[in-house]
């Protein structure tokens, strides 16, 4: 099996950073993609930024120009530098991967278990 572990979530104010990081563990051969999704109360959850093992970098247009994803690929760990936040940046973030097991195994995906970004006005 394959876990994740987050962290850096916390309560902020408007204008502060944080940075979020998500560790993976477990039976790994490759991570393809990893990514960071949010879900504020009484919303779908969204896609805020991915990055494929290649280096290409996908980002939600409400968080282009205040974050920026990055990843350790020797570390299996992804990690989201958030700047200039703002109270509609509020919402549990999940960390998911996209990876396989085993050289010519399936592609599965995992995610975390949430850390809760609070951003006050």
């Amino acid at each position: 099996q394959v876990q994740l572990v987050e962290s850096g979530g916390g309560l902020v104010q408007a204008g502060d950073s944080l940075t979020l990081s998500c560790a993976a563990s477990g039976s790994i051969f490759s991570i393809a993609i990893m990514g960071w999704y949010r879900q504020a109360p009484g919303k779908q959850r969204e896609l805020v930024a991915s990055m494929t093992s290649g280096g290409s970098r996908n980002y939600l247009d409400s968080v282009k120009g205040r974050f920026t994803i990055s990843r350790d690929n020797a570390k299996n760990t992804v990690y989201l530098q958030m700047n200039s936040l703002k109270p509609e940046d509020t919402a549990v973030y999940y960390c998911k991967v996209v990876c396989r097991r085993t050289s010519l195994g399936p592609e599965y995906q995992y995610w975390g278990q949430g850390t809760r970004v609070t951003v006050s006005s």
